[in-house]
């Protein structure tokens, strides 16, 4: 066959791959901003559910906005936790010996688990421990769904870490752990940030875990012991209700996910851009 002709081809399926995901994402939005933004008004942002709320009457998704933050910010700062010292030591211990195989190819198989798989863990966990529904539920278990996607991540990230950096770093005298804290993370602390992005965004948009582990409430949150509203869940109930004004909020409490994620997307890409100023091209 022509080697202009495979090349035409296969020029034709990247397209065409690009238009269909770019496609999706434009009509996503547009659904999204034609039917939620009507609906959008600074009282919904700044005010929790009144009586009758979910029948069309006066209230917010303040609980939920302020309650999916505390999720997402608790369950991806003890994720960080554990998964940069997992990542580091399969880099920098392991390496690619037939454990550290076995370690990534447990963390693949724990990242395609249904996240409804870890709601219903992470509620027998509860149930041994004695703990209701609450926060802390609702974080533990995010936590479990986050490790294995942030840890294979950094892990994939610190596997592109220029290995004469490493090498002078051992020739002035460095043990490897001072070799991976003060250099490797610094070089790739960029890729660092995104994959830490990519498990907080996983964690913010994930109703499932949450449903049985973190309850909901119309009630802001208080304590690491009570239920705590989501955004993706306020979705999820306002949708599921017969009223079209409460229908159309649903729309609005997609949009205000949207954005939020789109905010800390555009914050990251800033950040990683400042600090890639420091790292070794």
């Amino acid at each position: 066959m022509n080697k202009r002709l495979v090349e035409n081809i296969f020029k034709g399926l990247m397209l065409f791959s690009f238009a269909l995901v770019a496609g999706s994402l434009a009509f996503i939005m547009l659904v999204i901003l034609v039917k939620g933004l009507p609906a959008l008004t600074l009282e919904m942002l700044i005010t929790t559910p009144k009586g009758g709320f979910y029948m069309g009457k006066e209230g917010g998704i303040l609980n939920a906005i302020v309650g999916s933050l505390y999720l997402a910010i608790g369950a991806t700062l003890l994720s960080i936790i554990f998964s940069l010292p997992l990542s580091l030591y399969l880099q920098t211990y392991a390496r690619r010996s037939a454990w550290a195989n076995v370690v990534r190819l447990a963390l693949d198989v724990l990242w395609g688990i249904p996240s409804i798989v870890y709601g219903a863990f992470g509620f027998t966990l509860m149930l041994a421990i004695g703990l209701r529904a609450s926060l802390l539920g609702g974080i533990i278990t995010l936590t479990l769904l986050e490790i294995p996607i942030m840890t294979r991540a950094m892990d994939e990230v610190l596997r592109m870490a220029p290995p004469d950096l490493e090498q002078a770093s051992f020739a002035l005298g460095s043990t490897r752990l001072e070799t991976s804290w003060k250099v490797v993370i610094r070089q790739m602390l960029p890729g660092i940030i995104t994959a830490i992005l990519l498990a907080f965004g996983r964690a913010i948009g994930d109703a499932a875990s949450v449903l049985f582990t973190a309850g909901y409430t119309d009630r802001m949150p208080t304590s690491l012991l009570r239920p705590v509203a989501s955004l993706p869940l306020a979705v999820f109930f306002q949708l599921g209700t017969p009223f079209p004004e409460v229908q159309q909020r649903a729309y609005a409490s997609a949009l205000v996910l949207t954005v939020i994620v789109l905010i800390i997307s555009l914050g990251s890409r800033w950040l990683a851009g400042r600090l890639s100023k420091y790292t070794i091209k």
